[in-house]
C-alpha cells in the first residue's frame, strides 16, 4: 500500500535539490526519498525527475511513497496574535523567536503546531503535512505578519499573487550605519553562498532575481531605521541585500550585523504590513502591525 502527498514549491525551497525538499516536507530520509525518485514515484509538474533536480517556485511535486510516512506533528495550545480571520484565511502576527513550521529536531512550539490547534482540519494541504496552510514564511527571528490559507483554493490564489509580485510585503528594519541614498532599489540575484551553504549571497551562480525597494525613515548615531518593500521573496532577501550594501540588519549575526553592545538576539526586522486580493471577495485587503516591544526598546536605546 502506498501513500501519496502533493505539495507546491514556495520561494523558500526554490533552487533546492528535490530530494532534500521532499525529505524536509515529509520527514523522510534522503535515502528513502532518493529510492522513490529512482523508482519513478516522484513527479514534478507531472513529469519524473532526477534526484538532483533543482526546484523552481510554483513547481507541483507529487510523491507516492512505497511505505507510509509516519508523522507526529501535534496540535499545541499556543496563543496566537490573529489580526484577521475568515473562512478562507487568517493573518497572524508572529513573535520573534518562533519557528514557522516543524523541521527535523524541532517538531513542537512552532507556528504550525499552534495553527493546528486553532484551525483543526481547516488548513490547506498543498505544502504537505509539515507545513499546512503556510503560503509564505519569515525567519525565526523576524517578527510580523504571515498569511495562512485554510483551503487549497485560497492557497493557490494567494501563492499566484506572490508569484506575480502583486502581493504587498512591507518591512521595517534597523540597519548598521547610514545609506548614501535616502531611497533606492537593490536589484541583485540571490543564491546559496558557495562557501557556506547555511547562508545566502548575492551571486550569479545558481541564483534567482531578487529586488528590494528601500527608503530611510530616520537616522540615529550609527544606525538607520528603514522601510523595505519586497518585489520578490527570496530566502533571507532583506538580510542579504542590506549586507550587500554594506549595512547589515542590526543584530543579524549571520550576515555581519551583530554588535557586542546592541543587546539584540537576532535581527531587528519586522514584517509590518501585508496586502492582498481576497480569494473570495476579490477585494484588496491591507493589514498592518505595530512595532513589537523588542523593536521599540532598541529604537529607544539608540535614539
Amino acid at each position: 500500500m502506498s501513500e501519496k502527498t502533493v505539495f507546491e514549491i514556495d520561494e523558500a525551497y526554490s533552487d533546492e535539490r528535490i530530494d532534500k525538499v521532499i525529505a524536509a516536507v515529509t520527514n523522510g530520509t534522503r535515502s528513502s526519498v532518493q529510492k522513490n525518485i529512482e523508482d519513478g514515484n516522484v513527479l514534478v509538474n507531472g513529469e519524473p525527475v532526477s534526484k538532483n533536480y533543482r526546484c523552481s517556485f510554483g513547481d507541483v511535486v507529487e510523491v507516492s511513497f512505497s511505505e507510509p510516512v509516519l508523522l507526529d506533528i501535534k496540535a499545541e495550545n499556543i496563543p496566537l496574535d490573529i489580526r484577521y480571520e475568515d473562512e478562507s484565511l487568517l493573518v497572524v502576527n508572529k513573535p520573534k523567536g518562533m519557528v514557522v513550521h516543524p523541521a527535523p529536531g524541532n517538531y513542537s512550539g512552532t507556528l504550525v503546531n499552534a495553527l493546528m490547534y486553532h484551525c483543526g482540519d481547516s488548513l490547506s494541504g498543498i505544502n504537505g503535512v509539515i507545513r499546512p496552510g503556510i503560503v509564505h514564511r519569515i525567519d525565526k527571528d523576524t517578527s510580523g505578519l504571515l498569511i495562512i490559507a485554510k483551503n487549497d483554493f485560497s492557497h493557490n490564489f494567494l501563492a499566484q499573487q506572490i508569484k506575480e509580485h502583486s502581493f504587498t510585503r512591507e518591512y521595517r528594519a534597523v540597519i548598521i550605519g547610514h545609506l548614501k541614498e535616502s531611497e533606492g532599489v537593490v536589484d541583485a540575484p540571490i543564491g546559496r553562498n558557495p562557501k557556506d551553504r547555511k547562508k545566502m549571497a548575492v551571486t550569479d551562480r545558481n541564483s534567482k532575481n531578487a529586488v528590494t525597494h528601500y527608503s530611510v525613515l530616520e537616522e540615529f548615531s550609527g544606525y538607520s531605521l528603514v522601510k523595505l518593500n519586497l518585489e520578490t521573496g527570496r530566502t533571507h532577501q532583506i538580510r542579504v541585500h542590506m549586507a550587500y550594501l554594506g549595512h547589515p540588519v542590526a543584530g543579524d549575526e549571520l550576515y555581519g550585523g551583530k554588535r557586542k553592545d546592541d543587546c539584540l538576539s537576532g535581527q531587528c526586522l519586522h514584517a509590518g504590513l501585508i496586502g492582498f486580493i481576497h480569494p473570495v471577495s476579490k477585494e484588496y485587503i491591507e493589514i498592518s502591525s505595530e512595532y513589537p516591544e523588542y523593536f521599540e526598546e532598541f529604537l529607544r536605546r539608540i535614539g
